[in-house]
């Protein structure tokens, strides 16, 4: 293994001292241990709060998204694995103000869980609680059964449509609106070329040979559909956007967002590469990039891949996207 690492065992919480440090101005934490933070001019009255968590390792994904246009709060486990229902509890606290609290986050189990009790703490103190769960991931569940599915980078969709309509000061129940259409138009399919490494294990936790590629696999190294040889990146895109329009078809002359993911150790050359084929293959069938979006949105440690995220637009997603957000990864004016 190797790695820029002190001790494996305290990779999270150095990381977030770090972030803290780094970003003072846009974060503050809510717990001594800084597994909650908000953004530093929360709460904001009157407005919906709208949170997530997860397991760290995903960056930017989940904290990286807290900010004006975005998130209120986040609660961040260890790598891989759930915040507790505790740490977020406290993360609805301190958002809270009085309109509300929607939860988004991605479906795994451990999260659900906590999750669902932490809403059920919020409410026995006279905190109302919303939730959406991401479902985006084709791979990962037969078109039919789309409540089971993964959340995985199309998640940054339910964050900026939910986040701009937030700021609009529209109700909880318009928020919920939105983060619901915004996971029912949305698809996202991945492929893996490399493993990735937690530190506190120091090796592969599955392995994938030289010459392959998984594809449809999940951001925690979960099986995917198929596993093969090597494409061509032309190929690569065929397979991913012709899977998603199967699921989700879109007819000529519609507009779209894409999304183009790094998994981690995926160059923005070779992303920018995809995108070019994703981009062709789109016009071929009359559909019209509205906004897209290329680089690092959830990634998983250092594993080398990419996923395609498409998101189907009417007038109310592309206005709601055009929004302004900031984050300390990301901006958009």
């Amino acid at each position: 293994m190797k790695k820029f690492l002190n001790d494996p065992e305290n990779v999270v919480d150095e990381m977030l001292e770090g972030l803290l440090l780094a970003h003072s101005d846009q974060l503050k934490s809510v717990r001594s241990d800084n597994r909650a933070l908000m953004r530093a001019d929360g709460p904001v009255i009157g407005k919906v709060a709208i949170a997530t968590g997860g397991g760290s390792g995903h960056l930017p994904l989940f904290l990286g998204y807290v900010g004006p246009g975005m998130l209120d709060g986040v609660a961040i486990g260890n790598i891989f694995a759930s915040p507790s229902a505790r740490q977020m509890l406290d993360v609805t606290r301190a958002i809270h103000s009085d309109a509300g609290v929607l939860y988004i986050y991605g479906n795994y189990g451990g999260d659900v869980m906590n999750f669902d009790m932490a809403a059920e703490l919020a409410e026995m103190e006279d905190i109302r609680v919303e939730t959406v769960v991401a479902t985006d991931d084709v791979a990962s569940m037969p078109k039919g059964n789309e409540a089971g599915r993964r959340g995985v980078a199309g998640m940054f969709y339910l964050y900026k449509l939910a986040g701009a309509k937030a700021e609009q000061m529209a109700t909880l129940d318009e928020v919920k609106r939105v983060a619901e259409k915004a996971n029912a138009n949305v698809r996202t399919m991945g492929v893996a070329l490399t493993p990735c490494i937690l530190p506190a294990v120091g090796h592969p936790t599955f392995t994938i040979g030289d010459g392959e590629m998984e594809i449809g696999m999940g951001i925690h190294g979960e099986p995917g559909i198929h596993r093969g040889t090597i494409e061509k990146a032309e190929e690569v895109a065929k397979t991913l956007v012709s899977t998603i329009l199967q699921d989700m078809p879109i007819e000529a002359g519609h507009d779209v967002s894409v999304l183009i993911n790094g998994l981690g150790a995926t160059p923005l050359e070779e992303l920018y590469v995809v995108y070019r084929s994703v981009h062709q293959l789109l016009a071929e069938q009359g559909i019209c990039i509205y906004r897209p979006y290329i680089g690092e949105f959830a990634t998983s440690m250092e594993m080398a891949g990419l996923s395609v995220s498409i998101l189907k637009l009417d007038d109310e997603l592309r206005s709601l996207l055009d929004a302004p957000f900031q984050t300390p990864f990301q901006m958009q004016k």
